[in-house]
């Protein structure tokens, strides 16, 4: 990969995309991850105002620095802007709203409710300033194993990262200085009390899931594979089929045209 190349043209693409939209910036919301990181820097080389929220939620001391930190690092941009917004007592109202009469286990839920209560957010300040909603997922997230929260981190306008493996996000990471304890930094959704990362869910690191995912798409047949070759592969394919749903558009309901005749 030609990674100054590569920074230059999403760079061109998002800039490009807001004159053609018409809109005044960018929003991104900021975890303290290498994708959030790496996205917001992006948006912020294109010399429009850029926002970036930190919204905490029960985060961890360890997110929080690292957030942090990268807040202060992006003040070296002039048309870099910031806000702290702690959702965590708005998701406190909402649990209880919600769990009163809630007999199922409702952790997942809730878990993803952390991250659609951050998406209303940034939708909030995008609508308030004219901006467009950034999103942060790679491409083993997003079209891998479909490891976002639908209308969440998955509720954006654009995803300029969205074509890069993890692999290639580290490479832009470092060609950009990104703080290394954030390059470093395993990768997590954030959305727990505890400090369960996203390769202890799905059961596979991303480099392992790159692997996979090129071996699917060079047609390569399971029966072949064997060891954690085929589990990795198994594992992607499960996730896969899980969360189509979320990388395919609505499913609209075609009516026949012969039933919206007005006639009788």
């Amino acid at each position: 990969m030609n990674t100054s190349k590569v920074i230059n043209h999403i760079v061109n693409w998002l800039k490009s995309y807001s004159i053609k939209s018409k809109t005044n910036g960018f929003v991104v919301g900021i975890s303290g991850g290498i994708d959030s990181a790496v996205t917001s820097t992006l948006a912020c080389m294109t010399g429009l105002p850029t926002l970036c929220i930190q919204m905490p939620i029960y985060q961890s001391k360890n997110e929080l620095l690292r957030s942090g930190k990268h807040i202060k690092w992006l003040n070296k941009f002039k048309n870099f802007e910031e806000e702290y917004i702690d959702l965590t007592k708005t998701f406190e109202s909402f649990s209880e709203s919600v769990e009163k009469d809630n007999k199922n286990d409702n952790l997942l839920s809730l878990a993803n409710s952390r991250s659609r209560l951050r998406m209303t957010t940034l939708y909030y300040y995008a609508t308030l300033n004219n901006y467009l909603v950034v999103g942060t997922g790679n491409k083993v997230e997003d079209f891998g194993v479909g490891f976002y929260t639908k209308y969440g981190d998955g509720g954006v306008d654009l995803s300029p990262i969205a074509d890069l493996m993890k692999s290639q996000v580290r490479s832009i990471a470092k060609e950009l200085n990104i703080i290394n304890k954030i390059i470093i930094a395993k990768p997590t959704d954030g959305l727990w009390d505890d400090t369960r990362s996203d390769e202890d869910q799905i059961g596979a690191t991303y480099d392992e899931l790159e692997k996979a995912m090129e071996l699917k798409n060079k047609k390569i047949k399971p029966d072949t594979l064997e060891g954690r070759s085929l589990e990795v592969y198994k594992i992607l394919d499960n996730f896969y089929n899980k969360n189509e749903h979320k990388m395919i558009p609505i499913p609209i309901c075609k009516i026949p045209k012969e039933l919206l005749n007005n006639s009788i």
